[in-house]
């Protein structure tokens, strides 16, 4: 589990003006919050914060005026055009908690390949202590016979961890590929046979 400190400054000025000087000064405005703690509004350097939530539920030690808390980080907000990290929610955290969260599904192994494989769900919602969340999950696709699926139960979860997705829930299916291409032609071939019956002139 990663766990990664940034040096942050408090907030005291609120607006859409002050989130903008925020951001040209190189600063992402965000918000920690939980355990029933007043709300405190901090400013994080961007590119630091940026390179460290390349890492899925990564903790964040906060460090504000020489105190440090431990987060996770909630909600993300991007600017719609650039992408650009906007703003930040982050919870608080206490070693040894439980955390409800989404944890990403890679997946292993040899499948038939005359099928073809559909990627339904790329994460799992998952319990576990908030310093123990793993960074992905493994699902072995070994032997995945066209035609089956694989779901949230079938994923082999590594101590500690909980299950709380639906155990039902479809991770992968491999689909028959004669299946599958004979879809594809025949929605074709019914546009065509159409088509002169709707071109055909009114009398």
């Amino acid at each position: 589990m990663a766990e990664i400190t940034i040096n942050g400054t408090a907030r005291t000025e609120f607006g859409k003006g002050a989130s903008r000087r925020d951001r040209r000064a190189g600063l992402v405005p965000g918000v920690i919050y939980g355990h029933g703690s007043a709300p405190q509004h901090v400013a994080l350097p961007l590119r630091e914060l940026g390179a460290a939530l390349k890492t899925s539920n990564v903790l964040l030690d906060i460090v504000v005026d020489g105190k440090t808390e431990l987060t996770l980080p909630k909600s993300v907000t991007r600017n719609p055009l650039t992408g650009v990290l906007a703003h930040i929610d982050l919870v608080l955290v206490r070693r040894g908690e439980k955390v409800i969260v989404e944890v990403p599904i890679h997946t292993s192994g040899e499948y038939d390949r005359d099928g073809i494989l559909e990627h339904n769900s790329n994460t799992i919602e998952v319990e576990v202590e908030a310093t123990s969340i793993p960074a992905f999950i493994e699902l072995d696709i070994t032997g995945l016979a066209a035609g089956k699926s694989l779901y949230a139960k079938d994923v082999n979860l590594p101590a500690g961890v909980v299950l709380i997705s639906d155990p039902m829930m479809t991770v992968v299916h491999l689909s028959e590929r004669s299946a599958a291409v004979a879809e594809e032609t025949a929605a074709p071939a019914a546009d065509a046979a159409a088509a002169p019956a709707a071109e055909a002139p009114k009398e």
